[in-house]
């Protein structure tokens, strides 16, 4: 099992990237906002504000429409909804 800790719940803007640029285990990889994928499954290194910035959907999104994930703790594996 892997854990992860977010440092920020913010909505994405000026977070540092910690993984590889591409991931390819999330539908339809677009970066516009009109355009976001219905799901994303979390890779290692991921955080809720590097998906949301690779995403264009909001950590506030994300959270709300996966009520049931811990922010604190992502796991590789897990699938979000983003829409």
């Amino acid at each position: 099992m892997i854990v992860l800790v977010a440092a920020t719940l913010g909505g994405g803007g000026g977070g540092s990237s910690t993984g590889s640029s591409s991931h390819s285990s999330h539908s339809g990889a677009g970066h516009g906002k009109a355009h976001a994928p219905k799901s994303y499954v979390v890779q290692n290194g991921d955080t809720l504000t590097s998906i949301a910035h690779e995403t264009g959907v909001p950590v506030v999104r994300i959270l709300r429409l996966n009520p049931g994930i811990d922010p604190q703790l992502l796991i590789s594996g897990e699938k979000l909804r983003l829409r």
